[in-house]
């Protein structure tokens, strides 16, 4: 009796991240894994491992990227989601968008059985949040590429505002790209 317990325990726990998969709704880890590739394309594997990584084999770096970009990620996401639920309860959601209602806007006709209104709000906040993903990545490879030619410039200067450890660059990098 306590095995089944445990296993009913284990498939309800399981159940819980693949029920949140189905929605479509994008997740934290899932926005901060995104705005990380989309980095790694832009700068190129040099620039972003000397802006990520923090081990002399350079290894770390797309875990460490996530890291960083997890609490920006799971704001990205919340305010989607906000943005996304004041969007479905707005009566004029129709007259702004061609006369469509929230659900057939976002909504497409792929989902089984329920029709297009099953995955609306999922649609648009992973649209939400890719729009907002592309401006991040963006905004790291502009603020990679300023730290780059400060380095060049002068290390000096680059390692009084910001030290030589292996942080530095990155160090440079956020506080750049918090400027931007």
């Amino acid at each position: 009796m306590r095995e089944f317990i445990m296993l009913l325990f284990v498939l309800v726990a399981l159940a819980v991240p693949v029920a949140a998969l189905a929605s479509g709704t994008p997740t934290a880890t899932s926005t901060a894994n995104q705005i990380c590739k989309l980095a790694q394309t832009s700068m190129g594997a040099t620039l972003f491992a000397q802006t990520y990584a923090t081990n002399a084999s350079k290894a770390d770096a797309f875990g460490k990227c996530v890291s960083k970009n997890a609490a920006t990620a799971k704001q990205d996401v919340s305010n989607a989601s906000k943005t996304c639920t004041s969007q479905q309860a707005d009566p004029n959601f129709a007259a702004t968008h061609g006369g469509k209602t929230f659900e057939q806007f976002y909504g497409n006709n792929t989902s089984k059985g329920k029709g297009s209104a099953a995955n609306a709000f999922g649609k648009c906040v992973s649209q939400a949040v890719s729009k907002s993903v592309a401006a991040q990545a963006k905004t790291l490879t502009t603020a990679a590429k300023s730290c780059k030619a400060a380095l060049k410039a002068s290390a000096t200067d680059f390692a009084a505002k910001y030290g030589t450890g292996r942080d530095a660059f990155g160090k440079c990098v956020a506080a750049t790209s918090k400027t931007k």
